[in-house]
Order: structure tokens, then C-alpha cells, then sequence
């Protein structure tokens, strides 16, 4: 399931992607367009910063900005940047422990189809699309 932190950072990352214009685009600004709370946008801009998605400046005309075209994005990178992880269960997840049931298991073919369906599909879908 994708947390609140990731949907609001779609729709984030579409808003300064709306309004930027030449110049940055101010948080409180996007804050009040987006009905959300500046201090929990204060907590998803540090990940998109550091995952290079927007870059960001302080003071009068500050704000952020897009660090590439709409068209340049994937919902599936803007997601991972903001989750701790997108596989649909614990044993698929980066960095899990080899599970010891896998040999036997019935389902992990299952699982993997779904998440490399589910990869492929927000991969493939840009921010410029949900513009």
C-alpha cells in the first residue's frame, strides 16, 4: 500500500511541476493549493531533495523546483524515493532475509508476477502523464 507520504509526494512534485514557471515554487504556496500541512511537506521535500528530484532554495523567491522536464520523471521513482519499499510483501522487499519457506512456497510466483507487473506499470507512467 502506498502511504500517505507518497501520494502527497505525487501530487507535490505535480504541483511544482504546474507552477513553477522560470522561478521556484514556494511550499506554503503548494501547502495551500494542495490542502496539506506545511509541516508534513516539510518532511517529504528533505526526500525529494536528496533523491535529486527537486532542488530548493531559501529566503525571498525561494522555494522548489523540478531538477529535470515533467516528461523526465516516473511515478515509480518519486514513490520509491518517498516509501521505504514497493514490494507487495516482506520476503520481495530490498535487503530482506532469504526466507526459509521460499522453496516450498506457492505463492512466491505469484507475488513476483504482481510486483514486477506493479514495477513496470508505475515505471512507465510520467509525471508529465498525470499532468
Amino acid at each position: 500500500m502506498v502511504s500517505t507520504r507518497g501520494r502527497y509526494a505525487l501530487r507535490v512534485m505535480i504541483d511544482i511541476a504546474n507552477n513553477q514557471g522560470d522561478g521556484y515554487v514556494p511550499m506554503k504556496d503548494v501547502a495551500a493549493r494542495q490542502g496539506l500541512s506545511l509541516k508534513y511537506l516539510e518532511q517529504i521535500l528533505p526526500l525529494l531533495t536528496k533523491n535529486n528530484l527537486v532542488e530548493g532554495i531559501q529566503g525571498k523567491g525561494g522555494g522548489y523546483k523540478l531538477t529535470r522536464v515533467a516528461k523526465d520523471y516516473t511515478v515509480g521513482e518519486i514513490l520509491r524515493a518517498t516509501e521505504k519499499d514497493m514490494a507487495p510483501v516482506s520476503c520481495l522487499a530490498s535487503g530482506a532475509d532469504k526466507c526459509l519457506r521460499r522453496g516450498e512456497c506457492k505463492t512466491i510466483g505469484f507475488w513476483e508476477g504482481y510486483n514486477k507487473v506493479m514495477n513496470e506499470y508505475i515505471d512507465g507512467v510520467t509525471l508529465s502523464d498525470l499532468l
